[in-house]
């Protein structure tokens, strides 16, 4: 190793030590005085070297979160997210699904469908037979999917109540998705309540997914601060 990398006694010394030098050197310079010889240091001994080491080194970068090693295994009749697929899976829901808001049930369905996609609790999409249409405007704004197409989105106004862009539909969904047209899924934040049987529904956090958690499904799901990039 070069004579610059080595400090007390010749001991061998990181990098840092070695840019630690320079920079004593250069402040000597700037102020007039006289510059240390390289590979002296102001500690007098290696323990105290060590010490300022720890306090004063920049730490490396935090790894980035393992998703896997954080993952919550199912019980029984739980299922994963992190077992869904993706693509995501479209499939029907066994139990009945409603929807509440304003004093009123404005959806109430047997045929609901789910998507199950990696790392976010189910979407369930309702069919328009089974849902109170009246109280449904439609607005201007869309969204795009990679994978089921483009969205438009509905307000929901009930008894003076209203709640903006909480539903969406594909109007012409991809062909994998056909099933899907004109359903709608609401976000259950925005509903004063949504079931799947008689368990009340959990809003999937981040309020941009709109995913509906029960007792059945386990995470971590995406959604919360610090898990787009799952």
């Amino acid at each position: 190793m070069a004579d610059s990398m080595k400090g007390l006694g010749g001991r061998n010394l990181p990098p840092y030590w070695d840019r630690f030098d320079r920079l004593q050197r250069t402040a000597g310079q700037l102020l007039g005085a006289r510059a240390a010889p390289r590979g002296v240091f102001r500690f007098a001994t290696h323990a105290e070297a060590d010490a300022w080491n720890q306090t004063h080194r920049r730490p490396p970068p935090p790894a980035p979160p393992s998703v896997m090693t954080r993952r919550i295994e199912p019980g029984p009749g739980q299922e994963s997210v992190w077992d869904y697929p993706r693509p995501p899976a479209l499939e029907p829901v066994a139990e009945r699904v409603r929807v509440e808001f304003g004093g009123e049930t404005i959806a109430d369905t047997t045929r609901a469908l789910r998507i199950l996609e990696t790392s976010h609790p189910p979407t369930l999409y309702l069919p328009p037979d089974d849902i109170r249409l009246e109280f449904l405007t439609r607005t201007a704004r869309t969204s795009g999917c990679e994978f089921k197409g483009r969205a438009v989105y509905f307000d929901v106004e009930v008894n003076g109540q209203r709640a903006a862009a909480a539903a969406w539909s594909y109007p012409e969904p991809a062909p994998r998705y056909a099933d899907l047209k004109d359903h709608l899924a609401f976000y259950p934040s925005r509903m004063d309540a949504c079931w799947i049987g008689d368990e009340r529904v959990q809003a999937q956090e981040g309020d941009f997914y709109g995913g509906w958690i029960t007792s059945k499904v386990v995470g971590p799901f995406k959604g919360a601060p610090g898990t787009w990039g799952w």
